[in-house]
Formats: C-alpha cells, structure tokens, sequence
C-alpha cells in the first residue's frame, strides 16, 4: 500500500514518516496552492503523532523525529526496498520532534474512515485538472496579450498623422489665388481654424 501511495500522489500532498525508523506512510492532503508554510501547528503534531504510533519502534520511545516533505519530492528507484524513498532536494525536507501523545492518536482514531480509493484514478483526473488549468490560464493570458496589443495598436492611431495627413485634405500653395493684399492667406487662415 505504502507503494501505491509514493507512485500515485498528488502534487499537493504532504509525506510525514518516522526519521530513520521504520513507519507508516501518512500524507495530507493539501489544497492547491497551499505550501508547507501553511500547515497549522496542530495539524503537524496530528499527523506526526500519527506516524509515531504507527511505527514498531517509534511508538515505543518517548519522542521520535519526524520528517515531511511535498510528495513531489520522494525519490524511488528501482533498487530501493518497498517503501523506502529518497528525495529530490533533500534541502526542501523538514523535520519535527514529537512526543508520544496517546490522547491525540486516540481522538484521530475515533473520526477514522477507512476507505480504498482507486489512487490511479484520483492522480489522473488531478493532472487532468492541472493541464486544463494551466490551458486556461495560457487561453486568458494570450486573450491579455491580444487585447494589449490592439489597445497599443489603435493608440498610434490615435496619436498619428496619418488620418488626417491625407492627399484629399491638402492644399498646395499653388492653388491659393494670389492677391495684391493679404485678404486671401487670411480667408485662408479663417478655413483653417
């Protein structure tokens, strides 16, 4: 099962297992966005509470370490034994003391709902709704970038010459009929304004 999990998560979820320790696999679901930075305080201590009383040895001792990390990051290679994992970044792993806490463990264990979803299925509909999103995002921001350009487009315009510089809207000086006084530049002034 522990398999099916490290092959099978989502982008979003949260790995929590007993450091050095053989334990469980205990993953939180996060919603999209989230970071590690945004887990409560609580909800730490639950979920590595939770790892700690699901390990043979660790469930034992009075405290344990307890290491987490985003599910994109575990490692598996093919010489690796079920359930072992590396990580990508090793950096980007956090690690937390917890103290045995039976009274957290038992109130976790009182909402517990077993269920056998279909792993598989749940990460392909996820990336599914990841590709669309980012289609999405890339469909409004080509939309942006279009509207932008049209906007730029028809301010030139706008500030051009061009409209208004045209062959039809031109006189040449030629064509002015020349007077002995200046009354013809000033009618011509007149229709200017």
């Amino acid at each position: 099962e522990n398999e099916d999990l490290i092959k099978y998560g989502l982008p979003e979820d949260v790995w929590f297992h007993v450091d050095d320790l053989s334990s469980a696999h205990v993953y939180l679901r996060m919603k999209p966005g989230m970071t590690l930075d945004n887990i409560s305080k609580d909800l730490l201590i639950d979920c590595a509470s939770l790892v700690k009383a699901n390990s043979i040895v660790g469930c034992k001792k009075s405290s344990v370490y307890v290491v987490y990390t985003r599910w994109k990051n575990l490692k598996k290679t093919n010489s690796m034994v079920d359930g072992q994992v590396g990580f990508h970044r090793p950096d980007n792993v956090r690690r937390m003391e917890v103290e045995k806490n039976n009274s957290i463990v038992n109130k976790l264990n009182k909402t517990k709902v077993e269920k056998h979803p279909d792993l598989y299925q749940e990460q392909q509909d996820r990336l599914r709704q990841i590709v669309q999103q980012n289609k999405a995002k890339q469909r409004a921001q080509e939309k942006a970038e279009k509207m932008a350009m049209l906007q730029a487009k028809k301010e030139k315009e706008e500030r051009s010459y061009d409209r208004i510089m045209k062959q039809e809207n031109m006189t040449n000086t030629a064509d002015v009929e020349a007077t002995v006084d200046s009354t013809a530049a000033e009618e011509y002034e007149d229709d200017f304004f």
